[in-house]
């Protein structure tokens, strides 16, 4: 599966601690392995977010995603703590 980010998840990220960056790789090469692993704790959205998903990188910091190109194509929109995005 072939993973993009949109313009606000890269900046976002950029301005993440080092340790943090780390953790997020970590989860991402376990979500590309297993996307349904307890873990990640992925779940669908509502509200403004409905139509997207979400998992968890740490015990506060998320990340909202799409499956795009019938699958082929994971798109990572935002990266944030919970009161970040919700």
């Amino acid at each position: 599966m072939e993973v993009a980010y949109s313009k606000d998840f890269k900046k976002r990220f950029a301005k993440l601690p080092a340790k943090v960056q780390q953790q997020f790789a970590e989860r991402l090469s376990l979500y590309l392995d297993n996307p349904q692993h307890a873990l990640l704790h992925v779940h669908s959205l509502n509200g403004s977010w409905e139509g997207y998903q979400s998992f968890n990188v740490n015990a506060d910091l998320r990340v909202i995603f799409t499956i795009r190109d019938n699958g082929g194509t994971l798109y990572l929109d935002m990266i944030g703590t919970h009161s970040q995005l919700y």
